[in-house]
């Protein structure tokens, strides 16, 4: 079992961040999904079930729990701490009408929590919480989540990622094309759905994301944020 330090070093080390949802794999099998991934090189991936029972959940992340393990990955369920909990899973992502952090905190001492920004005000209290990261976006606009506050933009975000003093991803839209921009800048984790769960060859397709993300970062080293 890892600890929280080794869970927040292995977050550093990772770049890309991609977030499933069966809803958006193409019918595709999420553990297949998961699989694939895990054979692609990333270092985490995020569970993401908003339709499904509880059961069905629990069940389906502790499926992907045995790949991330096998893999040296990191597996965070989305919203669900009760899930996370029980599946043995390394991590929650919270949003920002989520279970309150500092009580999750509470009860998974050793979990990693991420949390959802969208502004100044939302990352100062995450930060005063404890996260372990956060999340800035959505970026651009997509169709995956919905957030009162819609796109903020590359000027917005480069702006928010200053007052940021812990590992922090952004999402929202991005897809492999904006990554030069994005690496250049200084962003190092990625969060992306559909341009991963929908791809023909999610294997190749993110060996390829990490590729160009690498290339990058070795053009202009800018340490991590």
């Amino acid at each position: 079992m890892r600890t929280l330090q080794e869970k927040i070093d292995l977050f550093r080390r990772s770049d890309l961040y991609p977030v499933v949802s069966s809803e958006f794999c193409g019918g595709r099998d999420v553990c297949e999904v998961v699989a694939a991934i895990a054979s692609g090189g990333a270092k985490i991936v995020q569970i993401r079930e908003k339709h499904q029972s509880d059961a069905a959940v629990l069940e389906l992340v502790k499926k992907c729990k045995k790949i991330t393990d096998a893999c040296g990955m990191l597996l965070l369920v989305d919203d669900r701490l009760d899930i996370a909990m029980a599946a043995g899973a390394d991590g929650v992502h919270l949003g920002q009408e989520d279970f309150p952090l500092r009580e999750a905190k509470k009860l998974a001492p050793e979990m990693l929590f991420g949390v959802s920004t969208h502004n100044a005000p939302e990352i100062h209290a995450a930060l005063a919480d404890g996260c372990g990261y956060l999340n800035i976006g959505p970026m651009f606009p997509t169709q995956t989540k919905s957030v009162a506050c819609g796109a903020l933009g590359l000027e917005e975000i480069m702006r928010l990622k200053n007052l940021v003093t812990c590992p922090f991803s952004v999402m929202g839209g991005i897809k492999e094309h904006h990554l030069p921009l994005l690496v250049e800048r200084g962003f190092q984790h990625i969060a992306m759905v559909t341009e991963i769960t929908q791809a023909p060859r999610i294997e190749e397709k993110v060996i390829q994301l990490r590729k160009v993300m690498e290339s990058c970062r070795s053009v202009d080293q800018g340490g991590d944020l």
